[in-house]
């Protein structure tokens, strides 16, 4: 029987393989003009400054950094003064002096634009 098994005809697709590599590239394609790359590695670098400072901030590992979440979003709504007081918040566990660290964000912040919600998933 095993032998007949290999010598039996079989059917193969493959343009259902096709078909899912010209959806994956077209996918590619809707992703690109849907974001602005720019804006998108902006904020990119902005997260890892953030990181950065804080593992700084906080004289620690990644595991020991308390849970902080800093919405960049959130901040770009708000008024400048309303951003320090937010960052003033969010840092006040912070033994160190934390204004390098808040005007430096605040800086690396102007100019950036809201991601709509859609964008963010």
């Amino acid at each position: 029987m095993a032998a007949n098994a290999s010598t039996q005809p079989r059917v193969l697709f493959q343009t259902s393989e096709k078909v899912e590599e010209e959806t994956s590239q077209r996918k590619l394609g809707k992703l690109t003009v849907k974001y602005n790359r720019k804006d998108l590695q902006r904020r990119l670098d902005i997260e890892e400054w953030i990181d950065g400072q804080l593992h700084l901030l906080y004289d620690c590992e990644e595991e020991e950094i308390p849970e902080l979440e800093i919405d960049i979003d959130e901040l770009i709504e708000l008024p400048d003064e309303e951003q320090r007081a937010k960052l003033q918040e969010l840092l006040q566990e912070c033994g160190k002096p934390k204004e390098d660290f808040i005007n430096g964000l605040l800086y690396r912040m102007k100019g950036v634009r809201k991601m709509s919600t859609t964008q963010r998933k």
